[in-house]
């Protein structure tokens, strides 16, 4: 039996993951810049201690911390009824009056059909059948410069929950934001269409803060590395066990199987703080490296949550590569896409040319499911999909550690994929169109 066989037939018995993933969901309120961010950030450090790794350090970074209040919505008229919400993160307080306009999905052409000047918008979190998936920052963008007054968010998924999510990146938004279920969405359309008055008031603080990541070093010492990222933080309303809990789990679990493997490149482990509130500890993180020395990222957002991996490769073909030669070598089924988006902690490497790889999973849904709600907690999770996406994880990054062929994407090339699925508009709309890219 090879090493790599002992490895791998003791991580399928391994405990450690669920383990790790509980005591990582029992953290309060792990939003960016609050004390249990810092404490899963400690805990990540710990994780990658256990592994064995050198050079472990949890470094600080400024951010602009959200601390959420009260918030309240009610129609006003032609009734008087009021509703359960939650305020968005980045949501300025404040007090709103305003007609009721439902906008739909939020796309521009429906919002630019509306008139949502001084009303309050009401969007679904969904998008359109046959159309790429649209951020809840492009449709808030979008719907702000319209004219509204403020932000309505409700959910596609039953079950009275009302999603949360940023309205911008690292700064407080221009109008009040909230989020309702599904359920309060269908009769804020309705009331839409009656032509109702609504009220809304946001209590909520934006200030300055500090988050941390965790970061540590595994194999050989080399002139080029592959950094791997997971998000450790989560919104405050939940557990965040899905989102992204199992993708930090499996970053932690798959260090300490790396940690017992022949690499022939350095590997560098993160956690990173502030992906909910703009990928900031990944901003911070690559700020902070020389990307020319840096081979590919792997952001690991999404493993762990359902039972098939699916890879983005972002225009890489040289990383969808690697993840198609280690499902056939293990038989187990990694999708690719080669779509590009920037919603995640790839997008500061990739916007600088790094090739990139995501780690997610398919749920057969389309749309978050339980992440953003009260109900993205432990229960919700399948440790066994926690071992085998770290062992899988841990066999793509010794590859692609292995791969000295892995071509850089100039800006140009990573600008205009974007333009040909359509993100131009709505990233200009969200404010994070890079600078340059005209």
């Amino acid at each position: 039996m090879s090493d790599t066989d002992r490895l791998l037939g003791e991580a399928w018995r391994d405990p450690y993951p669920w383990e790790f993933l509980t005591r990582l969901t029992e953290i309060e309120n792990r939003m960016g810049g609050h004390p249990g961010e810092r404490r899963a950030a400690d805990l990540v450090a710990e994780g990658f201690e256990r592994a064995g790794a050198r050079d472990v350090s949890v470094d600080a970074f400024e951010m602009h911390r959200w601390t959420r209040g009260d918030a309240e919505l009610a129609v006003t008229d032609p009734v008087e009824r009021s509703f359960e919400t939650v305020a968005l993160p980045y949501s300025p307080a404040g007090e709103v009056r305003g007609e009721l306009v439902d906008v739909g999905h939020g796309t521009p052409a429906e919002i630019d059909d509306c008139d949502v000047e001084g009303k309050i918008a009401v969007a679904s979190t969904t998008t359109p059948e046959g159309s790429r998936f649209v951020h809840r920052m492009e449709t808030f963008g979008h719907a702000a410069a319209a004219g509204a007054k403020a932000f309505v968010f409700h959910n596609h998924k039953p079950g009275q929950l009302p999603p949360t999510g940023s309205l911008t990146f690292d700064a407080e938004a221009a109008i009040p934001g909230v989020g309702v279920s599904k359920e309060t969405g269908a009769w804020l359309t309705d009331y839409a269409e009656r032509g109702a008055t609504a009220a809304l008031r946001v209590e909520a603080i934006t200030e300055r803060g500090t988050s941390h990541n965790a970061q540590a070093v595994l194999g050989p010492e080399t002139d080029e590395e592959i950094v791997v990222v997971g998000h450790h933080d989560a919104h405050d309303i939940a557990e965040g066990a899905l989102d992204n809990g199992c993708g930090i789990t499996v970053v932690v679990a798959a260090a300490n199987l790396l940690a017992e493997m022949d690499l022939d490149a350095r590997v560098r482990v993160a956690g990173v703080g502030c992906e909910e509130t703009g990928l900031l500890g990944a901003e911070a993180l690559a700020d902070a490296l020389d990307l020319e020395t840096v081979r590919a990222v792997v952001n690991v957002d999404g493993a762990g949550r359902f039972r098939d991996l699916l890879a983005y490769t972002h225009g890489s073909e040289a990383t969808g590569e690697v993840a198609a030669r280690v499902a056939e070598a293990t038989d187990r089924p990694i999708d690719t896409t080669d779509r590009v988006h920037p919603f995640s902690d790839h997008w500061p490497f990739l916007k600088r040319g790094v090739p990139a790889l995501q780690l997610h999973s398919k749920s057969g849904e389309r749309g978050r499911g339980w992440g953003h709600t009260h109900a993205d907690t432990r229960d919700k999770v399948d440790d066994r999909n926690l071992r085998e996406h770290a062992m899988l994880a841990a066999l793509v990054i010794r590859e692609l550690a292995a791969t000295d062929d892995l071509p850089r994407q100039p800006a140009e090339a990573v600008a205009n994929r974007l333009r040909e699925d359509d993100y131009e508009e709505g990233m200009r709309a969200a404010g994070i169109w890079p600078d340059g890219w005209d």
